[in-house]
């Protein structure tokens, strides 16, 4: 079982804002995984919810604490999907995927009436791109033609691996980290990476979150997001 004891706080702020009957997006990562095993206590009470994961990993999670899941195949729409992210700008956008379950967390925010994000305070950084990675997920059959295009682009893109091989994600595709500085316009660089053939997902999440809360210590904030 993960540590999540310091993620306690805004676990439980974010526990606040799910209602009773819902819907609810389950993200990945850490502060994601403290959402979820939350999430799990309130239900072993009683609390009425279903789930729809964004990865393998949420999924097992959410059926260990025997959370109900559903698909997309059962309901029309997510009512509240809370997830982490790896960075937050001052407008409320977004990069994530650095845990690489970046497409799935799109899907499933994109089809969520309300995002919720939580991060730490180190997330919070003056423009998108300043950690360095920006991670772009790529079918298989295209990794070498959408390496030599996004790097004409200006990135250098870098194939994630794991144990001394290519990472693949869950949907069975790869992970291009594209070491970036500060981005001076991430929808503009979102759209000029989608339209590359063989790029599945990119992880800037512009104008999609609706609320922000910053754990800095035992303190929450909470902030708008850039879909507010």
């Amino acid at each position: 079982m993960a540590d999540v004891s310091d993620t306690t706080a805004i676990a439980q702020r974010a526990l606040e804002l799910i209602p009773a009957g819902s819907v609810v997006g389950l993200g990945t990562g850490r502060a994601a995984t403290a959402f979820i095993h939350a999430l799990g206590d309130r239900v072993r009470t009683g609390f009425k919810v279903r789930g729809i994961p964004t990865s393998d990993a949420s999924e097992n999670l959410a059926k260990q604490l025997s959370i109900p899941l559903v698909t997309f195949d059962d309901v029309e729409a997510i009512d509240v999907c809370v997830d982490g992210a790896d960075e937050v700008d001052p407008a409320g956008d977004l990069i994530k995927g650095y845990g690489g379950a970046l497409l799935r967390e799109k899907v499933v925010a994109g089809f969520s009436r309300k995002l919720v994000i939580l991060v730490g305070v180190e997330k919070i950084v003056p423009a998108l791109g300043t950690r360095g990675i920006l991670p772009v997920e790529i079918v298989p059959f295209a990794l070498t033609p959408c390496r030599r295009q996004i790097a004409a682009i200006g990135f250098d893109p870098q194939p994630r691996m794991k144990n001394g091989k290519l990472y693949v994600t869950d949907n069975g595709n790869y992970i291009l980290d594209c070491k970036t500085g500060p981005l001076a316009n991430a929808a503009r660089m979102d759209t000029t990476l989608h339209a590359i053939p063989g790029v599945a997902g990119t992880g800037l999440f512009v104008k999609m979150a609706h609320t922000i809360l910053i754990q800095d210590g035992a303190k929450v904030e909470e902030r708008r997001g850039g879909a507010a």
